[in-house]
């Protein structure tokens, strides 16, 4: 079984987890690997069935202890300085103490990195000076360990992506104003030759989380011509663009 990531309105982290969760993976190792990183003094999680442009598709939101945001605008979220400043080596440390396979926690390993070392290049540091706020706070290690652990629980032996959709204009960020795409989405897409089309949208539709969930994937490889689709998932974004919905086919 293979598995194609159409994402016309963009890709994020809980756009992902929420798409395969719509998809069927496995919803108790989800809890089980999340309650098991022992973080839920910092965050909860939900997950719920709505309704956009009259197509179901399941949400998946991370609710931050103590305040609540909307996880997707990671990066212009102020408010996370009550909360540990990890480092990578860090995030390993929770992983590898998770239950969870070991395949999953090799994936979440590899997307981890992947940020990382786009956060590096763009704020000109060492990997192992890059903090835990900068590679997404507390959400993104909720939505990458939660899409590895699902993924994992699918099993596809290969992952397919559309071209990958992006807006335009700025975002805030504690860094102050970024162009969007971000630098580190940019800086991901350059390393992995991930096809990206800018469209008219205005606002960030590819979040770093996103795009290093298709670069730990991506193989290049177009999708066949012709395709047996088994089962569709689709996954709710939180933004306001025109159909913010990453739809996701278990194909053979």
């Amino acid at each position: 079984m293979k598995i194609y990531f159409e994402c016309n309105s963009g890709i994020s982290g809980d756009m992902s987890v929420a798409a395969l969760l719509d998809l069927g993976a496995d919803r108790t190792k989800l809890e089980k690997a999340l309650n098991s990183m022992n973080l839920n003094n910092e965050f909860s999680y939900k997950i719920t069935k709505v309704s956009i442009n009259a197509i179901q598709a399941t949400d998946f939101d991370v609710i931050i202890s103590e305040h609540k945001d909307d996880h997707h605008h990671h990066h212009d979220d102020k408010t996370h300085h009550h909360h540990e400043h990890r480092n990578l080596k860090d995030i390993y440390e929770i992983i590898n103490k998770a239950d969870m396979t070991q395949s999953a926690k090799t994936l979440s390993k590899k997307i981890f990195e992947i940020v990382a070392t786009a956060e590096a290049e763009v704020h000109g540091k060492d990997i192992s000076e890059v903090h835990f706020h900068e590679v997404g706070a507390i959400d993104s290690i909720a939505d990458i360990v939660s899409f590895a652990v699902l993924y994992d629980d699918l099993a596809p032996d290969k992952a397919y992506f559309s071209t990958l959709t992006e807006g335009q204009g700025t975002i805030e960020c504690q860094h102050g104003t970024l162009n969007i795409p971000v630098p580190a989405v940019c800086a991901i897409a350059k390393k992995y030759k991930l096809p990206i089309k800018i469209t008219d949208n205005k606002g960030e539709m590819i979040t770093p989380t996103g795009a290093a969930i298709v670069a730990a994937l991506y193989t290049g490889e177009k999708l066949p011509s012709e395709i047996i689709i088994k089962n569709i998932g689709s996954g709710a974004g939180k933004r306001k663009y025109k159909n913010p919905i990453l739809r996701v086919m278990l194909i053979e």
